[in-house]
C-alpha cells in the first residue's frame, strides 16, 4: 500500500532519518482508541512505516483485519487515528521514550511470559528491571473495596512469596493489589522482586494517591505498560491491562471479589491460559467474599494462608529459624473473647454486636477498647473489624 493525502505526522518530521521499527509502533500504539487487538491488526498486515502512512492517510478502515477489529466503526476510527497522527511527530514521540525499556513483539528483549500469549502486547513499555521478570511468580488481586482482614492477608501473601521467590504480579489498584504490593516490599533485600502492570502511560500515576508505591515497585522490580506515555486511564484499557497479569502468572490469586470486576475479569483470563486460579474463602454474609466464595464452589483451589499458594506452585516456604511465629497477642478473655468470636470475619456495627454478644453498651466499649488496644480490632466509621495475625 501507498499514502496518499497524510497528514503532517506522516510527513518529513516523521518519515525523514532511520527510525527502528519499534517507533512507528509507539506512534501508532498512542493514538486515539488503539487497543491491543487493532494494534496487532495493523502489525500483522503491514510493515511497520507503512502501517503508520495507511493510518495517517485515513484508509486504516481499508485493511480487512483493521476493519475486523474495530467492528462497524471502522471509518470513524479511521478517521480519528488520522487526524491525530497529523499532529503528530514520530521522530520526537519516539525520543520520548528513549529513557525507558521499549521492546516489540518478535524481538528478543520482548518477555517470552507474553510473547507467546495468545493477545500478546505489539509494543511492552518498562519502568525498572525486566530481569524481575525471571522467576516463578503469582499474581495476588482483589476489589478495590477490601475489608481490613482482606488486606492483611494480602500483605501476608505478598510478603511470604517474595520471600520465597516468587515474583508478586498485581495491577497496582487500590485495594488488594496494593496491599499485596506492600508486603512484597516489605519482604526486604533478597527478596523476589514485585511485578506491576499498569492500564495507563508510564507516567501517569493512576490511582494518584498511589505514587510512593508505584514508584516503590519500579525501584525494586517493575511496572509495565503496553501503551505509550501521556495515555490517561480509560474503563476499557484495565481488562486489557488484566490479561496481561495473567499472562505473566503462574498462579492467580483472588483474595477477596464480588461476583462481578476487574478481579473476575482476570480469573477468565487465567483460565483462557489454564493458569491455576485459588481463591480465599469468607464469610458467607460479605459482599467482599462473594465472588471468591463462588470461585470455590465452581472448584477452585482454597488458599487460607501462604502455604496453599506456595505448594499450589511448587515453592517451598522460606525456612523459619525456632520453629513456627507465634501470635504475639495477648490472648482474649472474657467479655473481649466473647466479642472477638461475635464479631468473627465481616465488619459489624456497636449494635449489631451488642445484640450478638447481650452485652451492655458500657461493657462492650470496654472489651472493644482492650481489643483495639492489644491488636485484635480495629474500627472506623462506625464499624469494627477483626484484624489478622500481625
Amino acid at each position: 500500500m501507498t499514502a496518499g493525502g497524510a497528514g503532517a505526522g506522516a510527513g518529513p518530521r516523521a518519515v525523514g532519518g532511520a527510525l527502528p521499527d519499534r517507533a512507528w509502533w509507539v506512534a501508532l500504539a498512542g493514538l486515539p482508541g488503539m487497543g491491543p487487538a487493532r494494534l496487532r491488526a495493523l502489525r500483522e498486515a503491514l510493515a511497520p512505516e507503512e502501517a503508520w502512512r495507511v493510518v495517517a492517510s485515513g484508509r486504516a478502515h481499508l485493511v480487512p483485519a483493521v476493519a475486523a477489529a474495530s467492528g462497524g466503526r471502522a471509518g470513524e476510527v479511521a478517521a480519528r487515528w488520522a487526524r491525530a497522527a497529523a499532529d503528530l511527530d514520530v521522530g520526537e514521540r519516539w525520543r520520548a521514550h528513549a529513557h525507558l525499556g521499549v521492546s516489540l513483539l518478535g524481538e528478543p528483549g520482548h518477555p517470552a511470559r507474553v510473547a507467546d500469549d495468545p493477545e500478546p502486547p505489539v509494543v511492552l513499555f518498562s519502568d525498572g528491571d525486566r530481569g524481575a521478570l525471571a522467576g516463578p511468580t503469582v499474581a495476588v488481586v482483589g476489589t478495590r473495596r477490601c475489608t481490613r482482614a482482606g488486606a492483611e492477608l494480602a500483605v501476608e501473601l505478598g510478603l511470604a512469596c517474595a520471600r520465597a521467590g516468587v515474583r508478586v504480579v498485581s495491577g497496582l489498584a487500590v485495594g488488594i493489589d496494593a496491599a499485596a504490593h506492600r508486603g512484597a516490599l516489605a519482604a526486604g533485600e533478597g527478596a523476589a522482586p514485585p511485578v506491576a502492570v499498569v492500564g495507563t502511560g508510564l507516567d501517569v500515576v493512576y490511582p494518584a494517591r498511589s505514587r510512593s508505591l508505584w514508584e516503590a515497585v519500579a525501584a525494586s522490580g517493575v511496572v509495565l505498560s503496553e501503551h505509550p506515555l501521556g495515555t490517561g486511564p480509560a474503563r476499557w484499557r484495565f481488562p486489557a491491562r488484566n490479561r496481561l497479569v495473567a499472562a505473566l502468572a503462574d498462579a492467580v490469586v483472588v483474595v477477596e471479589s464480588p461476583r462481578t470486576g476487574g478481579s473476575m475479569y482476570t480469573v477468565d483470563e487465567a483460565l483462557r491460559r489454564d493458569r491455576p486460579v485459588l481463591a480465599v474463602p469468607g464469610p458467607v454474609r460479605s459482599a467482599a467474599s462473594s465472588g471468591t466464595n463462588w470461585l470455590l464452589s465452581q472448584g477452585a483451589a482454597v488458599a487460607t494462608g501462604p502455604e496453599d499458594v506456595l505448594a499450589a506452585l511448587g515453592v517451598a516456604p522460606e525456612p523459619t529459624a525456632g520453629g513456627p511465629v507465634l501470635d504475639p497477642r495477648p490472648p482474649p478473655t472474657g467479655d473481649g473473647r466473647r466479642v472477638l468470636r461475635a464479631l468473627g470475619w465481616a465488619p459489624a456495627g456497636l449494635d449489631t454486636l451488642a445484640r450478638r454478644t447481650g452485652l451492655g453498651l458500657g461493657p462492650l466499649a470496654v472489651a472493644l477498647d482492650r481489643l483495639e488496644s492489644d491488636g485484635w480490632v480495629h474500627r472506623d466509621a462506625g464499624q469494627i473489624e477483626r484484624r489478622g495475625r500481625p
